[in-house]
């Protein structure tokens, strides 16, 4: 067998794994949650009888392993199975929940990547001078900041102060793409902020380890210009490094969005999320948890899949 297929072959079956393991510790979490299921849905003046045929109802008597494996199978096929708070089906409420999320994170992704990258090999061009000492210094303050903190400064001083973008970032159907663009201007301000300056610094770190290879200097004593040389030799051959650091910044802005959507009150999956973790919907947690972990184990099995491919010792083995 090629090595690269053995390899890519072997990621793939890692991802599941990890995301087998990932399935059961997300239903081990929410089972070991305090509190009590049937007593949230039915409230505290709920009788012992009630309380009960609410559990049978529930299937909380089942074993828990025979549970697992019971939502597990269903999650594959599809079936979420059903809100406990509203009694609405979870895959239903997901989808457009799932939608706005993604949504979100393509234009900060769209924005973020290539200016990342952009910034990274003009720090490497601009090495120990004033533009690579600028470039590092305003994404290290970027970084340090917490996102919340970002997301309720421009609040005040883009939305409120001045009014240019609204400070609730609500969507729906119905919107215009220029109008939805609007309404998440701010969020996507704030994602773009905080996944920029990772993913530059490990683009300027990646570049400046292959601008010490014997063939950068080689491609310099040819007369090439500092710029062709980082941008044809250097770069090329930095993909890999780059492109984990990319994937795993991805990863988080379906991820760890979170914050972010209920700081601007977005209707995505983070939203949703901590609406029914606070009225401890267990199904809908764990529908939750799968999904984020789906995306996130497949964003780095796709990253270490494409450094595999873009590597080529392996590609063509002696």
């Amino acid at each position: 067998m090629h090595p690269v297929i053995a390899l890519v072959a072997q990621r793939f079956v890692l991802g599941l794994l990890l995301l087998f393991a990932a399935s059961a510790l997300i239903f081990a979490g929410t089972m070991i949650l305090p509190g009590d299921v049937a007593q949230s849905i039915l409230g505290q003046s709920a009788t012992p009888e009630a309380l009960e045929n609410m559990r049978r109802e529930l299937g909380l008597n089942e074993p828990a392993l025979q549970r697992y494996f019971s939502w597990l199978f269903n999650a594959l096929q599809g079936d979420l199975g059903t809100a406990l708070t509203n009694g609405r089906d979870i895959a239903e409420s997901i989808s457009s929940r799932l939608g706005n999320t993604l949504f979100l994170a393509f234009w900060a992704a769209l924005i973020s990547v290539p200016l990342a990258i952009f910034l990274g090999l003009l720090a490497v061009r601009y090495k120990d001078r004033w533009p690579d000492k600028l470039i590092s210094a305003v994404t290290l303050a970027s970084i340090s900041i917490p996102e919340f903190l970002i997301g309720y400064v421009l609040m005040f001083f883009i939305s409120v102060r001045l009014g240019w973008f609204p400070s609730v970032a609500m969507v729906n159907d119905s919107m215009s793409i220029f109008e939805r663009l609007n309404a998440i201007a701010l969020p996507v301000t704030v994602l773009t902020l905080v996944v920029l300056a990772h993913m530059m610094r490990m683009t300027r770190a990646a570049i400046l380890n292959v601008m010490q290879s014997a063939y950068i200097e080689t491609a310099e004593l040819k007369g090439l210009s500092s710029f062709k040389v980082i941008y044809r030799h250097a770069f090329p051959n930095a993909i890999a490094p780059i492109v984990n650091v990319v994937m795993l910044n991805l990863a988080y802005l379906v991820v760890g969005v979170v914050v972010i959507e209920v700081v601007f009150v977005y209707p995505g999956m983070g939203q949703y999320l901590v609406d029914h973790v606070s009225k401890r919907d267990v199904p809908v947690v764990q529908a939750c948890g799968l999904i984020f972990a789906a995306v996130y184990i497949g964003l780095n099995m796709l990253a270490d899949i494409i450094s595999i491919l873009a590597n080529p010792r392996l590609r063509h083995p002696k």
